[in-house]
């Protein structure tokens, strides 16, 4: 790890005149002191900003409010999530380990870097790490890569599981800058797609942090899951994942929201499936049809051509157990 300069700010202010080109802002840390000690990611300040008044989780006729320094295992164990909104929940139980949730931050959690092993070899070229490198995943190793919204830049997958049910349910990130202005986005438009700057992964400006997370109002939401597919049960990222939200009257779909991971170089939303399940009955055969539009515009690489299958398997596996569910 190389040396930095190491101060703890106070308020959101003090931490974001502290800030700029070169800095690092420490949450949990779960991700950054990793890629620090890799020398993935070198600042050469690191501010911590524990101390700032960025938690509390509340629900008003808006929506849920979630704090950017709150907990991964405290969100999860709330009962406003748990009974309210049990995808998120589902979703932050499906994460990294125990221990791991209970030191990372939601806001990091969704600003958390991608775990392509390219990235994190420094010794391989990856245009997010080194723009202009190449992606040696396109031709190389990438069974656990992405399938949509690729390009020839990059191929990485975004690692985020608690993102992709946000995404489902039109969640909206508070962002603060140094004047003291705040702005609110969609997360959904907050990640980037790769394009030709794969580097620049979503819209946070420079002199920004995340200060809060809204979930609108949704009282259906509470028939909601997360579904993980992975090579193991616990400490592994998502080869497919899907995150549904279902209102479900007389055995009709009168809404629902959908979004899936472990495929997509961002949280993937899918608003063709939607509209196709929208007034239908909640059979097989029409969450077998619905979920073949999900793959449409899909990129498959040498190694991950599954990928294909068993994304449709696994919106058709979350629908199905979420319409049979009480």
């Amino acid at each position: 790890m190389k040396p930095f300069d190491y101060t703890a700010a106070q308020t959101v202010s003090q931490a974001l005149a502290g800030g700029g080109a070169g800095t690092a802002y420490l949450a949990g840390g779960t991700t950054l002191v990793d890629l620090m000690k890799l020398e993935v990611m070198t600042p050469g300040k690191v501010v911590d900003i524990n101390r700032l008044p960025l938690r509390g989780v509340s629900a008003d006729r808006t929506g849920l409010h979630l704090g950017a320094l709150e907990r991964m295992s405290d969100v999860a164990a709330h009962p406003l999530v748990a009974d309210g909104y049990p995808v998120l929940a589902q979703a932050l139980l499906r994460s990294a380990s125990p221990q791991l949730r209970n030191m990372a931050s939601i806001g990091g959690n969704l600003l958390q870097r991608v775990r392509c092993g390219y990235f994190r070899d420094t010794a391989a070229g990856c245009n997010k790490r080194r723009p202009g490198s190449g992606c040696p995943a396109v031709d190389g190793e990438n069974r656990g890569h992405a399938i949509l919204g690729t390009s020839d830049s990059c191929v990485a997958t975004h690692p985020s599981d608690l993102a992709v049910a946000l995404v489902a349910l039109d969640a909206r990130v508070r962002l603060v800058g140094r004047s003291g202005t705040s702005r609110e986005v969609r997360l959904a438009d907050f990640y980037l797609l790769p394009g030709d700057t794969p580097e620049r992964e979503h819209d946070l400006r420079p002199g920004e942090l995340v200060t809060r997370v809204t979930v609108p109002a949704l009282p259906w939401a509470t028939r909601s899951a997360y579904l993980k597919i992975r090579d193991r049960q616990s400490y592994e990222f998502a080869l497919a994942s899907a995150a549904v939200a279902l209102d479900l009257r007389g055995g009709v779909i009168r809404d629902v929201r959908l979004a899936v991971g472990g495929v997509g170089t961002r949280p993937w939303r899918l608003p063709a499936v939607e509209d196709a399940l929208r007034g239908r009955a909640a059979r097989p055969e029409v969450f077998e049809s619905a979920a073949a539009l999900a793959v449409e515009g899909a990129r498959p690489l040498a190694h991950n051509r599954f990928k294909t299958t068993l994304l449709r398997r696994t919106v058709v596996r979350a629908l199905t157990n979420l319409a049979e569910s009480r």
